[in-house]
């Protein structure tokens, strides 16, 4: 009884404030994502024209009637900024309770991390209003998603799946190789690609030439096929694994990206109507594209949350995948310096030593 207790301590956290505390920031920026890919889908970066305050106000004074009553493009503009004020506030109780209760320094290195990317993005948010370029409004758009992939490593690595000791099961497992590692991280970078060249998309320039556009949206078309074939790979493979840790959230990814992709065919549609090809069908004849409906609003902006869930549920499987091959190894190690032991221990010269 007292070694299972023993094992039970040496495989929890000692800090589990902080893993619900990363979880809780986890919660936060994907709405803060949503809100901000509203705020880009409803041309709204600019409701506010001063930062840090709010029309002359300290950010958290201003007054609740006039935010809540108030146009819509000022309802989400000022919800953007307060709900990322609230994020940064998390992650400086990240830093704080890492600091205090964490035994890993680069663990309380990392949550410094977390706060200046907070720190760096919301500056980036201000410099965009402050001097109203397009080009910052896309380098946030794109720095969004990776502080909400960081929060994802290090909510991988303050759980209970982290610190948990190798097991006879994992000297058992078959063990993961490079290539299943570099499948994964694939899916990583591809991903972010993704969001970048949807981010050139959504944030177009008005002196973009038409053939550069044309351009983008192949390159993104393409690369959302790859990224599909390779998580049903990726998925397939992590089942062969036999963790559930790994071969679940590689189911997840699969449904993620077919969603993004029927998401993206939808974006294309109430953006720019259907295609050309489709014009012969008669009962698309009728059809208004309505700019900035609601509905229309809504399915592209999910296009652009899901594309950072999918980047966040890669960059999870990539910090969880290299913790189960390291426990594999190490646990195949000590089998297999315990069998070495013990065939020496067997052996005729050892006998007769005795």
């Amino acid at each position: 009884m007292t070694g299972q207790q023993s094992t039970e301590t040496a495989a929890s956290p000692p800090a589990r404030g902080l893993h619900r505390l990363v979880v809780l920031a986890l919660c936060l920026v994907w709405p803060l994502i949503w809100v901000g890919g509203l705020v880009t889908t409803y041309d709204a970066g600019m409701a506010v024209p001063d930062w840090p305050g709010t029309y002359g106000y300290n950010l958290f004074l201003y007054p609740y009637k006039t935010w809540l009553l108030g146009p819509f493009d000022l309802f989400i503009e000022h919800g953007h900024r307060l709900l990322g004020a609230v994020v940064g506030i998390v992650a400086i109780a990240i830093v704080v309770v890492a600091y205090l209760r964490d035994p890993r320094r680069w663990v309380f290195f990392l949550s410094l991390g977390l706060l200046a990317a907070v720190i760096f993005q919301g500056c980036l948010g201000g410099m965009r209003v402050v001097l109203g370029d397009r080009t910052l409004a896309m380098v946030h758009g794109c720095v969004g998603p990776a502080f909400f992939a960081l929060c994802a490593v290090t909510a991988v690595v303050t759980s209970r799946m982290w610190w948990r000791e190798p097991s006879e099961e994992d000297a058992k497992a078959r063990p993961i190789g490079y290539p299943l590692v570099g499948l994964i991280a694939s899916l990583l970078a591809i991903s972010y690609v993704q969001l970048v060249l949807g981010a050139q998309i959504r944030h177009v320039q008005p002196t973009t030439p038409p053939s550069q556009f044309t351009m983008t949206v192949a390159q993104h078309v393409m690369t959302a096929l790859l990224l599909w074939v390779l998580s049903l790979l990726a998925s397939w493979r992590l089942w062969r694994c036999g963790d559930l840790t790994l071969s679940r959230p590689g189911l997840v990814l699969v449904g993620l990206v077919t969603l993004q992709t029927v998401l993206g065919v939808a974006t294309w549609v109430v953006n720019y109507g259907w295609p050309g090809f489709v014009g012969q069908v008669p009962s698309s004849s009728g059809y208004l594209i309505q700019a900035k409906g609601f509905v229309d609003s809504i399915i592209v902006t999910a296009h652009v949350a899901v594309g950072s869930l999918i980047l966040a549920v890669s960059t999870m499987l990539v910090a969880r995948i290299l913790r189960v091959r390291g426990r594999r190894r190490q646990a195949q190690g000590v089998h297999d310096d315990v069998l070495a032991t013990s065939n020496e221990s067997l052996s005729p010269s050892a006998a007769l030593s005795h």
